[in-house]
């Protein structure tokens, strides 16, 4: 099968300083990955430019230094000896939607800087949340729109695709997520098996199936029979299936007993079995 790990499953590693973005790309290596998906905090150096452009504001969008080229010209280089393209750039703290006018450009310009980004690493897709309430009244929608289509003409013309994750906020509830993609079609879906509004994982597990073009298998408590304790992940992942999906198998693993080298290994081997179980039935996947 296709499959990556978001970078977000070692979020502990990292702090605790023993896995940066470098290490990242030989673990995906050893667990059998067919792409990276990394998380724009493993990429820490650039963070760091984001706090002095969070500070400034930039009118003209963000800039690179030198020293950032440089180091995203290493981290691309790791990634081509590891035989791995990167494929899905997850980037926070750049969302589309805020209530402040002014802060809504200083996010815009952190997109923008985090698409060049994603540009020099050669991925093929870069995550940009779409923020706002569950409620999202028409203006909210309206600016959350607008902000879309602005990202996706700058990405799109370097061949990158945007894609909207059901995060925080707005993407939460289902029909948000369906009413933005059906408003902005050249946005896809990162579907996430968790990020939901109470109650609603199921609804947007079936709702929004056919949008996604990504994926968060998410994992937090996997028990002795190799399944996850807080979602039916096989209904999930055959959902998908049943929608047509037919692209990488992206694993998130948040694992509460904070092994995350254990929760990637369980999580990979559960979607393995699902498909498996699939595949007797007939059903193909990637």
């Amino acid at each position: 099968m296709q499959l990556s790990i978001g970078s977000y499953s070692f979020h502990r590693e990292l702090a605790l300083g023993r896995q940066d973005i470098f290490k990242y790309i030989t673990d995906c290596k050893a667990f059998g990955c067919t792409q990276l998906d990394p998380w724009n905090g493993h990429l820490a150096q650039l963070k760091e430019g984001d706090e002095a452009l969070q500070a400034g504001g930039d009118p003209e969008g963000a800039q690179l230094s030198a020293q950032d080229d440089g180091y995203i010209e290493r981290v691309r280089a790791a990634a081509d000896d590891a035989g791995l393209p990167f494929g899905c750039l997850a980037v926070d703290g750049a969302h589309v939607y805020d209530d402040d006018s002014e802060l809504r450009q200083v996010l815009r310009n952190r997109a923008y800087r985090w698409i060049d980004i994603a540009h020099t690493l050669g991925a093929k897709q870069i995550r940009l949340d779409s923020g706002g309430t569950y409620e999202m009244p028409d203006e909210m929608f309206d600016i959350i729109v607008e902000g879309y289509r602005d990202l996706v003409k700058r990405a799109g013309d370097i061949g990158i695709a945007v894609i909207m994750e059901n995060h925080f906020g707005a993407s939460q509830i289902p029909e948000n997520v369906i009413r933005i993609l059906e408003a902005v079609p050249e946005v896809g879906l990162l579907l996430d098996t968790n990020n939901w509004a109470e109650g609603r994982k199921v609804d947007g597990w079936r709702m929004c199936a056919p949008y996604a073009k990504a994926t968060h298998i998410k994992t937090f408590n996997i028990g002795e029979d190799g399944q996850e304790a807080t979602a039916d992940l096989p209904k999930a992942i055959n959902l998908l299936l049943d929608a047509g999906y037919n692209d990488v198998w992206g694993i998130e693993s948040c694992p509460v007993d904070g092994d995350e080298y254990l929760g990637v290994q369980q999580t990979i081997a559960l979607v393995e079995r699902v498909l498996k179980q699939r595949a007797k039935n007939g059903v193909a996947h990637v």
